[in-house]
């Protein structure tokens, strides 16, 4: 996803970089890009009606992440996390995010992120529920 340009996805999350995100290298250290893809993940399920993270019976669970680098990011940079789903499977998703800094036009870092929808009170998977299903397919 090196050379993925922002028109192949379909959802962006505006996120500001903050001071405490960069290391001693003076760039935002790779575990927070793992915390942007979260956020960008579950922000769009919550804004589309299909997470609720307090008393949802069905929740998604992080079985599988990873990301590559190509350019650093620093404060105060923004980043634009563009998600699109990449595979809807019957128990999972893999959502696919690129990190835009700032105006550039090619990502500073891309990755991927599964989910596999479980019942949170007996812990055991199912089927990913339609309604997010729904709310996915807007940027399938």
């Amino acid at each position: 996803m090196r050379d993925a340009g922002r028109d192949q996805f379909r959802h962006f999350l505006t996120i500001p970089t903050r001071w405490m995100d960069n290391d001693i290298y003076g760039h935002v250290n790779n575990v927070v890009y793992y915390s942007y893809f979260d956020t960008a993940v579950n922000q769009l399920l919550i804004e589309r009606g299909v997470l609720d993270i307090h008393r949802g019976e069905v929740v998604g669970y992080v079985v599988d992440s990873g990301c590559s680098y190509f350019r650093p990011i620093a404060f105060p940079d923004v980043v634009h996390a563009g998600v699109r789903v990449a595979k809807l499977g019957n128990s999972s998703v893999r959502y696919e995010i690129a990190l835009y800094r700032n105006d550039d036009a090619l990502p500073a870092a891309a990755g991927h992120f599964v989910h596999v929808y479980v019942e949170r009170e007996s812990n055991r998977t199912v089927t990913v529920p339609q309604t997010v299903r729904a709310a996915l397919a807007l940027i399938a």
